[in-house]
């Protein structure tokens, strides 16, 4: 198998070959058909996260080792069963759940494996589908996402669709009567308005400073698009949602973001915090109860929301957020454009076409 791994963050990722890895137990072998590229990656080959007021969080910090392949949203078609392994036979195409926990702790038992604090995550914690092939090490996480969708539009549920639907999914009641704004018209928010539209929500308002980027939420659905470095961007979001603002999603998590749906919200009104741009903003914590905001964060979604996700493309199919697709030799230059800012809707890998 070939793969490209981060051996020293911030520096290119290196090329291997080995020897196929043989499933055993309940290991499922996959040939990899997509792997898409998130914004995660390139925090992930960067090695750390901005904290904000000079600190940060390394990536040893969070117990990920080196060398390391990443890819969390990978389609693969069965190529091999360990001996224990039910619910999948060789030929058939998955989508793969990467937010694999102990599956132990009371986190994992309870659903939400993506919380699990001794975690097993693809592409994080564990070799993911910057490869030709994938091992996933139980069936369960293998998901059938039907006969729609190409294997470049479904990879990208397992962690943009996931992390979005998750995020709407805390804002309860709001998404069917409130506009929701979505902040950052990137992969996330671009599939996050699609989302919306499936839901049969009030409809969203999208941020973000890149005109290209605002049209393409305007093509995905948005009614409305609004720039954060405008004077008056507060003014034009509650304009735009005909009165205060009761639901942000900020898929950026900058200083500036946060700041600006904290000031557009009314009282009692919600804010998922999602992206990890980085950076911190300052709080009067009297105005928490007077206001009585909601400020939460949300990390990718359960296996259960993303059963869900699938059941609802699949009833209702999604509005094709941009992708485009390129070989596994090009994984670099795609960190460089996400880093760069130049890329619209989500790049994909295809390493066994």
């Amino acid at each position: 198998m070939r793969s490209f791994q981060v051996c020293r963050c911030g520096e290119p990722m290196q090329f291997a070959e080995r020897i196929d890895p043989k499933p055993v137990g309940h290991e499922v072998l996959l040939k990899v058909l997509a792997a898409g590229v998130c914004h995660s990656d390139l925090h992930i080959w960067e090695g750390f996260y901005d904290l904000g007021g000079g600190k940060i969080l390394r990536l040893q910090d969070r117990g990920v080792k080196l060398p390391l392949t990443m890819g969390h949203e990978n389609v693969g078609e069965v190529a091999a069963v360990g001996p224990r392994a039910r619910g999948v036979k060789v030929g058939d195409k998955r989508l793969v759940y990467p937010w694999i926990g102990c599956g132990t702790c009371m986190v994992c038992k309870r659903g939400d494996e993506q919380l699990c604090t001794s975690p097993r995550f693809l592409g994080v914690y564990r070799d993911g589908g910057y490869a030709t092939h994938l091992l996933v090490p139980h069936p369960p996480y293998l998901l059938n996402y039907g006969s729609r969708m190409k294997p470049e539009q479904a990879a990208p549920l397992a962690c943009s669709g996931v992390t979005a639907y998750g995020a709407l999914k805390k804002l309860g009641s709001l998404v069917k009567s409130e506009p929701v704004v979505v902040i950052g018209a990137g992969g996330l928010g671009l599939i996050c308005i699609a989302i919306i539209k499936a839901m049969k929500g009030k409809g969203a308002i999208a941020v973000d400073i890149d005109p290209v980027k605002r049209e393409a939420a305007k093509r995905a659905g948005a009614f409305a698009t609004v720039d954060p470095n405008a004077p008056d961007a507060v003014a034009q979001l509650q304009a735009a949602a005909k009165g205060p603002v009761w639901a942000a999603i900020d898929f950026v998590g900058n200083s500036q973001t946060e700041q600006l749906a904290v000031d557009s919200l009314i009282k009692g009104g919600k804010l998922i915090v999602v992206g990890l741009f980085g950076g911190d903003i300052t709080l009067s914590l009297p105005l928490i109860p007077i206001r009585a905001m909601t400020i939460q964060g949300s990390y990718t979604g359960s296996l259960k929301e993303l059963n869900e996700l699938i059941k609802l493309v699949r009833n209702r199919p999604l509005p094709l957020v941009p992708t485009k697709t390129t070989a596994l030799d090009c994984a670099q230059h795609v960190i460089a454009d996400i880093k760069a800012g130049k890329v619209i809707g989500r790049t994909v890998l295809t390493p066994a076409v």
